[in-house]
């Protein structure tokens, strides 16, 4: 089985591309929802999200407060450090496991990793595919989709590696700066390498 990290910066049509190599039969699996389960009301992480931030992060509810949390570790480096040690060994064991159970003749499996590189995880995959777009447009699509100022959004670029730096790294470039049809056509020719990879 070929595993497969998908990649890129916030904003870059990660998800997008994930749903198309699913649409394809590929097995996926999003990073971004494992990170949100292992927060979840009762676990280890959040616990330790607490301790480490305190109560304040909490919704009355006792979810996670992710916009607060994000606030503060988007403009603070250590505070996102101590954040990525709690949460990124559960994301990569919930990958790990993922992967052990997959069926036996599945050719290519795809994980989507945000911050693959940045975690230092590449050894972890056998191919990496980086979802890439020209910087404004990443940053416009990030202020559009999350609502946030433009100061909010750059520090959260500023938190990830440069998208070209990412694909200087790539096995696979996918650019979503174009119309759907051409990102789909792009997924499409990855997919076909890849399957001849196998």
């Amino acid at each position: 089985m070929l595993r497969v990290a998908l990649t890129g910066g916030i904003a870059t049509g990660k998800s997008y591309c994930l749903a198309q190599f699913a649409s394809l039969g590929v097995p996926v699996i999003d990073a971004d929802r494992l990170s949100r389960d292992a927060v979840a009301p009762g676990s280890r992480a959040l616990e330790a999200i607490v301790t480490r931030f305190g109560a304040s992060m909490l919704l009355p509810d006792g979810r996670l407060d992710r916009s607060s949390l994000g606030r503060l570790v988007f403009n603070d480096r250590a505070a996102r450090a101590d954040l990525e040690a709690i949460v990124h060994p559960e994301v990569y064991r919930r990958i790990g496991e993922w992967l052990a159970t997959l069926p036996p003749r599945t050719r290519i499996a795809i994980a989507d990793i945000p911050l693959l590189f940045e975690t230092g995880h590449t050894h972890d995959f056998d191919r990496v595919v980086v979802a890439a777009c020209d910087p404004r447009e990443q940053l416009r699509r990030l202020i559009t989709r999350d609502g946030l100022t433009e100061r909010d959004a750059r520090a959260r670029l500023e938190s990830q590696w440069p998208i070209a730096e990412k694909e200087a790294r790539a096995d696979y470039v996918v650019r979503t700066d174009g119309t759907a049809s051409d990102t789909d056509a792009q997924v499409r020719t990855v997919y076909e390498v890849l399957i001849a990879d196998c």
